[in-house]
Formats: structure tokens, C-alpha cells, sequence
């Protein structure tokens, strides 16, 4: 399988090379190959990652490496984010099974996507869990449900090798251009985040990280167009020109 065929494993801020080389190991083991890691350090593909991928060397060679977790998922259209937490986020949940199924529609569409996995030790921010469409929660021991790197990656892996074919879940028909992709959303967000603080709607500032937050998870669940993005820059375009002309006529 090409890259373009099967989702991208999105490492944020990796702490372990050896657990680095473990989730190259878990991707290859089920034919997964396109790794992204945000914000790794410096000396993560070292020997202990290389011993501990076992093989999938070259998972860890082609590894892309980003600044940024906005920068790594920038070409993807679909993002799930591996979660345990509640995160207070009005988001869909999927399992790792029905998220694999997801996937093999979406790519079926000819669309691109990810599955983002946070450092061991603190997981994902919710920043993080902001950009992504859809949390994804394995269901284990209530009682004791702590997977490793490796392992969380294995199970959503394992799902989508196991789920061979691509489901006949709803669709709709997404226009001539299709779903845009994070990059453009991202820039959109900008945008009119940008215009909200110029008019003084996020001006608390300890409560503008959650409005910006639940402004991001809005729109993100609407699985917006590249043509509505377009519109959507269009209206607020306006709207702020509509603003500054209202000002100037009053002086």
C-alpha cells in the first residue's frame, strides 16, 4: 500500500526514540508506513530506535518530521485523535474498529487521513484535540486502561488491516472541489480569529483559548468544502469591510 492509501500516524511531541521505533514496528507489522512526528527531539532516530523498530527501518527513514502539529496534518482531510480523557469537546467518539472502518471510506473518497497519538506521558493538549474531528477511545479495563505508545498505535493499526474493505456508510456528495483539507481550514481559522479579536469578541483573555477552542470544534464537525471555506473567508471579509465602513460614516 502507497502512503496515499493507507492514514498517516501522527507522533506529537514523542518523549522515547525506543518508542518511537516500536510504532514503526506496530505500523509495518500491519502495512501502515506513513509516519509524522511533531516536535520529536533532536537525537530521536538513534540506535535504540532503530533496535527497537525490528525491521520496520524504513518506516523510521521515511519518517516526516514538523514543527507543528497544524503543520502535520496540514494535507490531511480527516484527522482522528487517540484519547483516553474527556476533553469537555462536543466531538463524535469512535472505537478503534469503527474508526478504521471511517477511514476506509474516506480514503475510498480519494481523501487523505490521520490518526494523531500524544507523548506517553501527558497524552495529546487539547489543542492538539482541537484540530482533530473525531476522538478516538480504545474500550478496555475501566479499572486499568493504560496502553503504551506502541500499543495504542498496534490496536488502531491492527483495525484497520483487519477491516479489508471500504464500508457503505452515509455519504453525501461534497461539491466539484471536496473536503478541504486541514491546511486551508487552519487558515480560515486564523482568519476569523484574527477579525474576533480586532472586534473585541475573545478579549477575556483567560477565557479565549476554550472560545477559540469550541469556535475550532463548530466548524470541524461540519467537514466543511474547499468552496465553503472560500465563502466562509468571503463573509467574514465582508463583514469586517461592512464594520469599517459603518465607522467611517458615522464620523
Amino acid at each position: 500500500m502507497t502512503t496515499t492509501t493507507t492514514p498517516a500516524v501522527i507522533l506529537v511531541r514523542p518523549q522515547l526514540s525506543e518508542n518511537i521505533g516500536t510504532a514503526a514496528r506496530a505500523m509495518l507489522n500491519c502495512g501502515l508506513t506513513d509516519m509524522r512526528l511533531v516536535a520529536p527531539r533532536e537525537t530521536w532516530l538513534n540506535d535504540k530506535a532503530i533496535a527497537s523498530a525490528s525491521g520496520a527501518d524504513r518506516v523510521l527513514l521515511a519518517a516526516q518530521v514538523f514543527d507543528t502539529t497544524a503543520d502535520a496534518v496540514a494535507d490531511l482531510h480527516r484527522v482522528w485523535c487517540s484519547t483516553g480523557r474527556d476533553r469537555y469537546m462536543v466531538k463524535p467518539v469512535d472505537t478503534p474498529r469503527e474508526a478504521a472502518a471511517h477511514m476506509r471510506a474516506v480514503i475510498a473518497e480519494g481523501q487523505r487521513c490521520g490518526v494523531m497519538f500524544g507523548p506517553e506521558r501527558t497524552g495529546l493538549e487539547n489543542d492538539d484535540v482541537a484540530i482533530a474531528d473525531t476522538v478516538l477511545t480504545v474500550p478496555l479495563n475501566p479499572d486499568y486502561c493504560s496502553l503504551n505508545l506502541a500499543q495504542a498505535v498496534l490496536v488502531v493499526a491492527y483495525e484497520w488491516y483487519q477491516c479489508d474493505a471500504a464500508t457503505s456508510l452515509p455519504a453525501m456528495t461534497k461539491g466539484a472541489e471536496g473536503p478541504a483539507t486541514k491546511e486551508k481550514l487552519l487558515t480560515f481559522f486564523g482568519h476569523l480569529e484574527r477579525e474576533l479579536d480586532e472586534c473585541g469578541f475573545l478579549r477575556i483573555p483567560d477565557k479565549r483559548p476554550t472560545m477559540v477552542r469550541n469556535i475550532r470544534n463548530m466548524f470541524q464537525r461540519a467537514q466543511l468544502t474547499g468552496q465553503e471555506i472560500q465563502t466562509l473567508h468571503g463573509i467574514v471579509h465582508e463583514l469586517v469591510t461592512y464594520r469599517h465602513k459603518k465607522g467611517e460614516d458615522k464620523a
